[in-house]
């Protein structure tokens, strides 16, 4: 069997009613085909929305069917004594030029007691923000069910949840059970555990082109909330060149991010698990063995387990997320 090596993806560009054109304005990515592109997959093992190798001798195969075939030396034993062949991790990017619904995820209990494999919990970091943009991220109060379902029969929903401006750079932990939503002007990357489970609670009185409002999961969602407030909704972290600072460590995820201005070498092997190498400003050579790869702004790459030692060679200056599971 030929060796791993670090793996790029085909993005799936997925077009969305709140969708707009920030995946290929700002991050030059081609969905020309597309007039409200709201997300591109960009590594995925959700079922059926695979994302397929693009370079070396693997090229056209799915994520999934590699993970199957090469097991720990691709994922890591620990993870892949947990998660199976299914990739355990989903990033996205995400460009709101609407409200997205306000929407809330099941954690793991829940979402296998409904028939799911797992849960969702995510995070978002902001690639690009508009002035005056903003987001929601859990409740301004505390609160009860049945308060809750007052606020919402009532059209009042928006007076109980969490506002927060948007900045380039910033950075939100969305545990399950958090009610959220993105607002206008924001394109974020998204990284979350492999499930495509939303709870829709409220959609702005949107209706499609033959005036239809979108299904909403009022039922569903009561059990999945968290009501408790939102305090510290923004992660606070700072930023030093050329050192990796970690910005979410959760049981499903750990998230660093490295800014680099000067080649940098990254040493994994106290990690059992693949890594996630994804640009999010900049430009970078990522260099193993005697190959390299250029990784352009919002593209990423997987690092097998087995892949422990690498160089990242930025072109004047770069910003990378770093993802594994520890």
């Amino acid at each position: 069997m030929q060796s791993l090596y670090p793996l790029q993806l085909k993005p799936l560009f997925k077009e969305k009613i709140w969708g707009g054109q920030k995946i290929s304005s700002v991050l030059r990515m081609d969905n020309s085909l597309m007039t409200n592109c709201g997300e591109a997959w960009l590594c995925s093992g959700v079922d059926g929305n695979p994302t397929i190798i693009t370079n070396g001798y693997l090229a056209g195969n799915e994520l999934n069917e590699l993970v199957e075939v090469f097991m720990g030396d691709l994922v890591g034993e620990k993870v892949y004594n947990q998660f199976g062949d299914k990739f355990p991790v989903l990033v996205k990017l995400i460009d709101s030029n609407d409200w997205l619904s306000i929407q809330v995820h099941p954690d793991d209990v829940l979402a296998r007691k409904r028939g799911f494999e797992y849960g969702k919990t995510e995070m978002w970091y902001v690639v690009q923000a508009d002035e005056q943009a903003q987001l929601i991220n859990g409740f301004n109060q505390a609160i009860d069910k049945e308060s809750y379902l007052e606020f919402l029969t009532a059209n009042n929903l928006r007076d109980i949840l969490n506002f927060e401006k948007v900045y380039d750079g910033d950075v939100f932990y969305i545990p399950a059970g958090r009610v959220h939503a993105l607002g206008p002007g924001t394109l974020i990357a998204e990284i979350q555990q492999t499930s495509d489970i939303t709870y829709r609670i409220y959609d702005w009185d949107r209706t499609d082109l033959k005036g239809r409002k979108r299904e909403l999961h009022t039922d569903e969602a009561l059990e999945a909330i968290d009501f408790q407030k939102t305090d510290n909704a923004k992660t606070v972290y700072s930023l030093q060149e050329n050192k990796t600072h970690t910005l979410v460590s959760s049981t499903y995820f750990t998230t660093g991010i490295v800014e680099l201005t000067k080649p940098v070498r990254k040493d994994y092997s106290r990690l059992d698990s693949f890594v996630i190498l994804m640009n999010v400003a900049g430009s970078a050579s990522l260099v193993w063995e005697k190959e390299s790869l250029l990784i352009e702004p919002g593209e990423l790459v997987v690092l097998p387990q087995m892949i422990q030692q690498v160089e990242l060679h930025p072109k004047q200056k770069a910003k990378f997320l770093e993802v594994y599971i520890e």
